[in-house]
């Protein structure tokens, strides 16, 4: 069984710990046990109580009303509100429930009801990525486990490689060639994974080299094969490498293949990008940049892809 802390609830839940204090105090609610020596804490019926409670609330029940509700009644509310309700804050507060709990059916439930309304690509970015973005700050702040962590993206990279198979790899010659990688001590796989998901809906040509990749092995498949582009992600410092140093020396590997970067590095630390590189500023500005191509392609199939690079890249 989990232990938590008030501030573990409030990360967990959004609510704060005053507010939690008073629900408890005024009405009884979300109360805590104590260890031996008086330490107050909460268990995950307390957090699973609180997420439905915040839901509740959120959906007009008054908290007095919650408080003479036994937990089954409030549960039976909360079940109801999910099948009707599609709202994102519910869905992804039900996605961190689905983690804690290491509940891979109900996780499936609302992965799969989402995408069926919405496809999978909103899914991803409307649920997903917000969802992911809340995991990151858990992790940062010792609220989750490494456990949960590889629970929950286990379950995500099984439905990209999924949706990825499902998208046809034909493709016609005005397709581009985009050839993705991601260097040593790079986490960022599953972005990764959305970006060859989201070329191949496109249409476009991918080749997918995965993680760990090095400056020979990039060369090695990059010269017989000379992608249009070359797209990876700097998240994370780079080992033994100035971000100076190995964006110049990656531009040099990949040339005359246009360079496509995104990530936090670009951004915490003054780089001068190389002639033949573009920083695409996170994943709304990538799917631009994909459908600016796209339509490009579609509306001149007499184009050469060196020219569509150009055209892109002066019309953002």
């Amino acid at each position: 069984m989990a232990i938590y802390s008030i501030r573990d609830l409030e990360k967990l839940t959004g609510i704060k710990a005053h507010t939690i204090r008073i629900w408890e105090q005024r009405y009884g609610m979300v109360k805590p046990a104590r260890t031996d020596t008086n330490i107050r804490y909460y268990t995950d019926e307390n957090l699973r109580l609180l997420f439905n409670i915040a839901l509740l609330n959120r959906h007009g029940y008054k908290i007095s009303k919650l408080a003479k509700m036994t937990p089954e009644e409030i549960a039976a509310r909360v079940a109801d509100i999910a099948e009707n309700n599609g709202s994102q804050n519910a869905q992804i507060d039900a996605l961190t429930l689905a983690m804690i709990d290491l509940d891979e059916a109900t996780f499936d439930r609302i992965f799969s009801t989402y995408t069926l309304e919405n496809g999978f690509e909103r899914t991803m970015v409307e649920l997903v990525y917000p969802f992911l973005d809340k995991l990151n700050v858990l992790w940062l702040t010792n609220s989750v486990s490494p456990a949960h962590e590889k629970f929950i993206g286990h379950l995500i990279r099984r439905k990209l490689m999924c949706a990825i198979d499902n998208e046809p790899a034909e493709t016609s010659r005005e397709s581009a060639t985009f050839l993705l990688y991601l260097p040593d001590d790079e986490s960022q796989e599953l972005t990764l994974l959305f970006m060859h998901y989201l070329l191949r809906n496109r249409h476009q040509r991918v080749v997918y080299l995965g993680h760990r990749i090095s400056l020979s092995d990039l060369e090695d498949a990059t010269q017989p094969l000379r992608p249009d582009f070359v797209f990876t992600i700097l998240q994370e410092p780079i080992p033994r490498h100035p971000i100076q140093g190995y964006l110049d020396s990656v531009a040099k590997v990949v040339f005359p293949s246009q360079l496509l970067l995104t990530g936090a590095q670009l951004f915490v630390n003054p780089v001068k990008l190389p002639s033949n590189a573009r920083v695409l500023n996170g994943l709304q500005d990538t799917i631009q940049f994909l459908d600016a191509l796209t339509l490009r392609q579609r509306g001149s199939k007499t184009t050469s892809v060196g020219d569509l690079q150009s055209a892109v890249g002066s019309a953002q």
